[in-house]
């Protein structure tokens, strides 16, 4: 299945028959097989999926951080093959430098580009702001809540000005209502940058919250199973969790994952079983 529309007939980011097979002491395994897709300018666009149909190693693929694999990633129609300066990612994992204060975890990627320390200082200020931490320039990572530091690994990747940004779970560490509140923040950023963004997700509110297409993975091997276009108003905040529509595509996607996480379970009950037996 390809995910493609009108929306998205020039591109920012297409993907393009992407397969993943990794080697186990049971055999091959297919991770993802041919998933393909395009990203407007501008759009956000989530992937969500039960655990193990892929979408991590698909963001992996495309960020450049995983180079055997069929098929080709474009940014404005150029091939790309590992990291690129056109794609910043946030990561799920902790990823603050914690001997450096804030102002200095923003700028360090600035600090290798060569640029100088006065601009980048002024451009990390920027981006400390737009995150919402004011008052926290000096402050060491050891001193903040765990949102907050997700804030300071996201306003590190945009102080890059990245034409794409990947984000993998970075959330789900956190509480659902501080999720809720960072989704906020991070939509916040994005209208106002007009930033496309590529959000991997498990979590069915936060991608419904803050995406204008939902692609629905299949259990592995990873396919495109369903693109869901999320015809909410925006701007969007948090608030809209509580109508009827939303509601309606939280059904809806639920339905489609059930399906495919009852494959997982059953899947992974089997191979206990075998190990089991085999022990």
């Amino acid at each position: 299945m390809t995910a493609t529309s009108s929306a998205t007939a020039n591109p920012v980011l297409t993907v393009e028959h992407i397969a993943v097979q990794f080697e186990t002491p049971d055999g091959p395994v297919v991770a993802v097989d041919d998933v393909s897709f395009n990203v407007a300018p501008g759009e956000f666009i989530s992937v969500i999926g039960p655990s193990g149909c892929g979408k991590s190693t698909v963001f992996n693929v495309i960020g450049g951080l995983l180079s055997n694999h069929a098929g080709t990633v474009q940014v404005a129609g150029e091939t790309i093959n590992g990291p690129h300066k056109s794609i910043g990612m946030v990561f799920q994992e902790e990823s603050t430098f914690p001997w450096r204060t804030v102002k200095d975890n923003v700028a360090f990627p600035l600090e290798l580009t060569g640029m100088a320390k006065a601009e980048r200082m002024e451009r990390a200020r920027h981006f400390i702001a737009m995150v919402g931490l004011d008052g926290f320039e000096n402050r060491y990572p050891g001193e903040l809540s765990g949102g907050m530091r997700q804030r300071v690994s996201l306003a590190r990747t945009l102080a890059s000005e990245p034409k794409i940004l990947l984000m993998d779970e970075p959330f789900a560490a956190l509480d659902e209502q501080t999720r809720l509140l960072l989704g906020d923040k991070v939509l916040q950023i994005q209208q106002q940058l007009n930033q496309t963004t590529l959000l991997i997700t498990h979590n069915i509110t936060e991608a419904v919250q803050m995406s204008d297409r939902i692609l629905v993975m299949t259990y592995r091997p990873g396919k495109l199973k369903r693109v869901v276009d999320i015809k909410l108003p925006r701007p969007r905040s948090s608030e809209i969790v509580g109508s009827d529509a939303f509601g309606r595509y939280v059904a809806e996607i639920w339905n489609d994952l059930r399906e495919e996480a009852s494959r997982g379970l059953n899947d992974e009950e089997a191979h206990a079983r075998q190990n089991a037996g085999a022990a």
